[in-house]
């Protein structure tokens, strides 16, 4: 055996060894074509331009009323075969957002609107990390924007506060 198998056995990131290069990069451009992150969702909505996309809104009517992304159309998840035909254009992809990881509502969502015929990705981190990154939120309330959570975004200088934070990947 060799030292990392010796030493690491079932807790190695190399227990299982890493695929063939082919299969990673097939592997990647498809997780890529599935997914997005609220970062660059926020730089497309940011830009004085059309994003190219809809995001979409899939939580509940209460949760929309506490607090949801500028731009956003809300469509529950629920509601999306009734109601996605009046309010989407399908040539118009769609980037869907639910609460956060720990929630499998953007998922279903994406699922529901890919079996109507919408291309769509799901906006990973959701509405939380949306906020814990930083980024405004209108609310019954206004516009409000949360300073950025240290651990999930670069925090700006004091002098840069305003400015738009990027984690430079």
């Amino acid at each position: 055996m060799n030292a990392i198998t010796t030493q690491h056995a079932g807790n190695s990131p190399l227990t299982v060894p890493p695929a063939a290069p082919a299969e990673a990069a097939a592997y990647f451009a498809a997780r890529l074509a599935f997914h997005t992150d609220v970062a660059d969702v926020h730089a497309a909505l940011a830009r004085d331009e059309d994003p190219g996309f809809v995001l979409l809104d899939s939580r509940s009517q209460e949760s929309w009323r506490q607090g949801h992304i500028p731009g956003a159309v809300h469509l529950p998840t629920a509601r999306i075969p009734e109601e996605a035909a009046g309010l989407l254009d399908p040539a118009v992809p769609v980037v869907v957002h639910c609460w956060g990881p720990g929630c499998d509502g953007a998922t279903r969502a994406a699922l529901a609107l890919a079996r109507l015929g919408y291309r769509v990705k799901e906006m990973l981190g959701g509405i939380e990390y949306w906020i814990r990154e930083g980024y405004p939120v209108n609310t019954a309330d206004g516009t409000e924007r949360r300073p950025a959570d240290p651990l999930t975004a670069p925090v700006p200088a004091p002098a840069d506060a305003d400015a738009p934070v990027s984690c430079g990947c």
